[in-house]
């Protein structure tokens, strides 16, 4: 009876110690440092206290900084949040142009990342708007829900431009950017004429698991930690976020990609996002010879080649 209750005690010590780590990685995945704070070290750049602490307290993550501009004139537009962030965006309309594209970077990006996919957009004759969600770049914040608060942004941004006057505006986002417009379209009831998602993750327990493979951790049961913690601490039910799900609101055409080398989102993430979305008028493109990154940049005839067609559809 003495031993079970040893037993008993020491795994019930384990299990909150387990907690109180992964609340702690649950916080820094979604509280940014300010800009130059520290400098970011990859876990090989690491000594050994170093690592010790990021396995037991979190990996610290500077907000993103914008360092490049459009090549095109651009201007830079503002709104406000429902709790008073003041993001920013640039916008860059184009002679008679076929409609607006909205472009949404990925996680610890900023705006200036997708500049190759803006610009490629505007020769097609499209206005862009390059968009910092809440906490990056330029915009203000510090929290990162990781999209799910961020579909407040991009209604915000969908907004903006229909007070423009614009019909025909096309959403393109990657990573979480592409899974805060899944969640925005149903939440706000926006009605884009196509979508555009690259890599999205396909539950914000996936994305956790990506995040951990990134930093050599287990990703069972941490996965499921985080997102408990994670969700709890900026006040929402994270087993309720998965955009896949919402992909079943996604009733205009939509262009899905992924990279065939991409250890952040899985195959089978994407062909279940693919397979739950509401449209028949739907394509699933893999890049070969990509990653979690830029297919414009990498595979960018490819990329180009696939946008000019599924654009040009009816």
């Amino acid at each position: 009876m003495k031993l079970l209750k040893r037993i008993f005690r020491v795994l019930l010590v384990l299990f909150i110690l387990l907690n109180v780590i992964a609340a702690f990685h649950a916080w820094k995945f979604t509280h940014f440092y300010a800009p130059g704070s520290f400098r970011n070290k990859t876990p090989e750049q690491m000594n050994v206290l170093e690592k010790a602490r990021m396995l037991l307290l979190g990996v610290r993550i500077s907000k993103s900084l914008v360092r490049h501009t459009p090549e095109s004139r651009y201007e830079t537009v503002h709104m406000t949040t429902s709790n008073g962030l003041q993001l920013e965006g640039w916008w860059t309309p184009v002679a008679a142009s076929k409609g607006t594209v909205i472009l949404f970077h990925g996680y610890g990006g900023s705006k200036d990342g997708p500049i190759p996919e803006a610009m490629y957009f505007q020769t097609l004759g499209y206005n862009t708007l390059l968009m910092d969600f809440r906490a990056h770049g330029n915009s203000e914040g510090t929290v990162c829900t990781v999209g799910y608060r961020e579909a407040e942004d991009v209604m915000l941004a969908y907004n903006l431009v229909q007070q423009k006057g614009e019909k025909h505006i096309v959403l393109w986002g990657v990573s979480m950017g592409a899974a805060a417009i899944l969640r925005a379209v149903p939440t706000y009831h926006l009605h884009p004429n196509k979508v555009i998602l690259e890599c999205s993750f396909a539950t914000l327990t996936d994305a956790v698991k990506g995040r951990m493979r990134a930093v050599s951790l287990p990703g069972t049961p941490f996965s499921q930690l985080l997102t408990f913690w994670g969700g709890i601490e900026n006040g929402f039910w994270g087993f309720n976020y998965n955009p896949a799900d919402y992909a079943q609101s996604i009733t205009m055409p939509a262009l899905i990609s992924w990279g065939a080398h991409d250890t952040r989102v899985t195959r089978q993430e994407t062909i279940s996002i693919y397979k739950h979305l509401g449209t028949k008028k739907k394509e699933l493109v893999i890049f070969e010879d990509c990653g979690h990154q830029s297919f414009c940049r990498r595979e960018g005839k490819k990329w180009k080649e696939h946008i000019r067609k599924f654009l040009a559809a009816r």
